[in-house]
């Protein structure tokens, strides 16, 4: 876990502007060489996403420990270690991958290849696509090879399944935060969220100790406005036109006298974002030939 002030462990992160994510593979070897005990890895990942939750610009990736069966796991999530949060995602089963330092095939935890999947995932579709239905390289086999019932019942309490399919190999199956919340259910919606966030801060620091009037509000507005416009083209936003996708409002009626007294510029701004297609229904019934458009 570490130390902030002394730049150790993780929470040493702080200091970091750029991370997005965060996960703890070695946590699970501690955790089966014996050094920590079970409370002690639920410890460490609550240390992980109250991280998450203070700098509020990443999300931890979640392991389960080994060897469970998905009874286990549910029980594991919903009753052991109950967590709530919109900046975590957990992940399971663990995955068998070739060890060239020990010249044979061992089983990890799933995070760290989960990462690479958020990364590439980023930089070929974008933060909006959700890091699902997709192929993780490297991996072998599973720890256990999970039914559709199995999975019918973890994805509905937030956990991420990794499945084999015939033909098309392992894939990650499941894009859920560990949120309650409907609105943060989805990870893309969360870490676009985050994107966003960190890009607008970025991008108008120029403003920081300028006139605060509306000369700087329009400024402002078209800033982010431009900013948002290019999110909604990539396909980030939900919406037909930039107005259905999202709005930026900073004028006098959000910047009052006293705000302005305060040395406070106040730019409300809301977006649309496009949530996963994750069950895909199809209807399908009898069609006699030639029947008229009643029957």
């Amino acid at each position: 876990m570490g130390n902030a002030a002394d730049r150790t462990g993780f929470a040493g992160l702080e200091a970091i502007d750029e991370i997005t994510m965060l996960c703890v593979p070695d946590l699970m070897a501690a955790f089966q060489a014996g050094a920590l005990s079970e409370e002690d890895v639920k410890a460490v990942q609550l240390a992980m996403i109250a991280h998450c939750e203070l700098m509020a610009d990443r999300v931890a990736i979640i392991d389960t420990p080994p060897g469970l069966k998905a009874q286990q796991v549910k029980e594991w999530r919903q009753d052991y270690t109950g967590y709530d949060s919109k900046y975590a995602a957990m992940y399971w089963p663990w995955i068998k991958v070739a060890d060239p330092v020990a010249g044979k095939q061992v089983f990890v935890p799933p995070s760290g290849h989960m990462a690479g999947i958020w990364a590439r995932n980023d930089s070929t579709r974008g933060v909006h696509k959700a890091p699902a239905n997709e192929v993780v390289r490297g991996a072998v086999t599973l720890e256990l090879n999970i039914t559709k019932g199995e999975h019918d019942q973890l994805n509905p309490v937030a956990v991420n399944c990794i499945r084999s399919f015939r033909g098309q190999g392992i894939r990650v199956w499941g894009a859920r935060t560990l949120s309650s919340d409907p609105e943060w259910r989805y990870l893309n919606v969360r870490r676009l969220f985050n994107y966003v966030e960190k890009s607008i801060l970025q991008g108008t620091n120029w403003v920081v100790f300028e006139p605060n009037d509306p000369k700087l509000w329009d400024s402002v507005k078209r800033t982010v406005t431009m900013f948002l416009r290019r999110v909604w083209r990539d396909g980030a936003l939900f919406g037909k036109s930039p107005a259905e996708a999202f709005f930026v409002k900073c004028d006098e009626e959000n910047n009052p006298p006293e705000n302005r007294d305060a040395g406070i510029l106040t730019v409300e701004i809301g977006i649309a974002p496009v949530k996963p297609a994750e069950f895909v229904v199809f209807r399908i019934s009898q069609f006699a030939e030639g029947a008229g458009l009643e029957e």
